[in-house]
């Protein structure tokens, strides 16, 4: 009798490992003939990206883990990861390729001349080759322009005006970020030269660089600071405004500033009481806090569930 119940048990649970295995196999079935897009952002990952990503594929109908299978790669920076990591997605026939900034969007359009590019740049893309003309792209590329790049002039122009006495002004760019920083290198110091003010050079490409810079502007007593048009620049905002907002003598140029400058610093530290994100180690201060909160290239994000994360 307790032999036959043994075997009974057996049989049983060997009936539920195949019923299992048959789910699995079904589930990986769906998820290979779903549609797959391949999401690129410039920065580290961020919490809000995807969300508003996921809300724009519903609005057309499409649901992550339903009908759509999202892949959010995050660059953090790291421009030189692009030419590897397009080949694998051309290599893996994703249906579409989403891309925010230049870089990522360049590197789409030398990958690929058929898989469809969805993109945001802050260049002319057609200057960049990316479209035939705005009225008729053409192609496998279709997206907008944030014309950041052709009002360079009309920046600088503002900060003239903002600081009428300033005269050298420290123009911060991402050597990394070529169709940002080629732009930005030719216009700002020629639209300098015809307002009489004296352009400085200042490279970063990491938050060590920024930190680096500032300590420059300091001994070289800037009168102010230009930073040019770049993805990085933006997930950094927080570090930028810190800096620039502490003692001339300390630290460097002390622009204006505004409260709306401390805003991601406040909503970074609801995020973290709410256990959604933490500072990288890289931007980790004494006791492991974060020196600044908010920013979003350097911060190790969790609580968000997703295909991938690469």
């Amino acid at each position: 009798m307790l032999d036959l119940r043994r075997r009974d048990f057996i049989t049983l649970l060997g009936g539920a490992g195949l019923l299992c295995a048959a789910k699995v196999r079904r589930a990986r079935a769906q998820q290979a003939a779903m549609p797959v897009v391949g999401c690129v952002q410039p920065v580290a990952r961020w919490l809000r990206a995807p969300a508003a990503f996921a809300k724009g594929l519903s609005e057309s109908g499409y649901v992550e883990g339903q009908n759509v299978f999202v892949e959010y790669h995050w660059l953090g920076g790291q421009n030189d990861r692009l030419p590897s990591l397009m080949a694998d997605l051309v290599r893996r026939r994703v249906a579409v390729i989403a891309t925010a900034g230049d870089p990522p969007t360049l590197a789409a359009k030398a990958a690929t001349e058929t898989i469809p590019i969805a993109f945001g740049v802050s260049g002319d893309p057609v200057r960049h080759g990316l479209v035939a003309s705005l009225a008729r792209p053409g192609g496998n590329a279709t997206g907008i322009n944030f014309f950041t790049s052709e009002v360079l002039a009309k920046r600088l122009g503002l900060l003239h005006e903002l600081v009428p006495k300033a005269v050298r002004v420290a123009l911060l760019v991402n050597p990394t970020n070529t169709p940002s920083a080629e732009p930005t290198l030719r216009d700002v110091p020629e639209a300098a030269r015809a307002i009489g003010l004296q352009i400085q050079v200042l490279n970063a490409s990491t938050s060590a660089d920024i930190e680096a810079a500032f300590a420059t502007l300091a001994m070289d007593r800037a009168d102010a600071l230009f930073v040019a048009p770049d993805g990085f620049f933006n997930a950094r905002r927080v570090q930028l405004a810190t800096l620039t907002n502490q003692p001339k003598d300390c630290q460097g140029p002390r622009p204006h500033h505004s409260a709306a400058a401390d805003r991601p610093r406040r909503r970074g530290d609801r995020m973290k009481r709410r256990g959604l994100m933490k500072p990288a180690a890289a931007d980790r201060g004494a006791g492991g806090t974060s020196r600044y909160p908010g920013d979003i290239d350097q911060l190790e994000v969790g609580g968000l569930p997703r295909p991938t994360d690469r």
